[in-house]
């Protein structure tokens, strides 16, 4: 006498315990994340409150694509840059700089120019894509 043997296996799936294991890891990422906000430049973007003028001659920096500086016409290294924008900085107290460069400079450059004047407290920036 044969005895038959009945395995079906069930095509069926639970979702509620993988939506409970979601659930789960998606707290748990959420709690253990960074909240803080990423290092990044403080702009000043404009908006209401005391309109602001800038100076009557801003200094202009202009980068090229290939990344060349050039500081009120003249070219400069990075370094250079950086001193000169000090030595600026030391003479008027209200310097104002104004930012040229190519629509195919690279982003790289300008946020390079850009961290220059942060650190010298440049108070206004002024970016004009050509």
């Amino acid at each position: 006498m044969g005895i038959k043997k009945r395995s079906k296996v069930s095509a069926e799936f639970s979702m509620s315990s993988l939506t409970d294991i979601i659930f789960l890891l998606l707290i748990f990422f959420m709690l253990t994340s960074n909240l803080v906000a990423p290092n990044a430049l403080n702009l000043k973007l404009p908006g209401k409150g005391n309109p602001t003028t800038a100076s009557s001659d801003p200094t202009d920096v202009t980068i090229t694509k290939t990344g060349t500086f050039y500081l009120n016409g003249k070219k400069v290294s990075k370094g250079k840059l950086q001193s000169g924008l000090a030595n600026l900085k030391r003479q008027n107290r209200k310097l104002d700089i104004t930012i040229t460069s190519d629509g195919k400079t690279p982003i790289e450059y300008t946020v390079e120019v850009m961290d220059i004047a942060q650190r010298l407290e440049i108070a206004t920036i002024m970016v004009i894509d050509e």
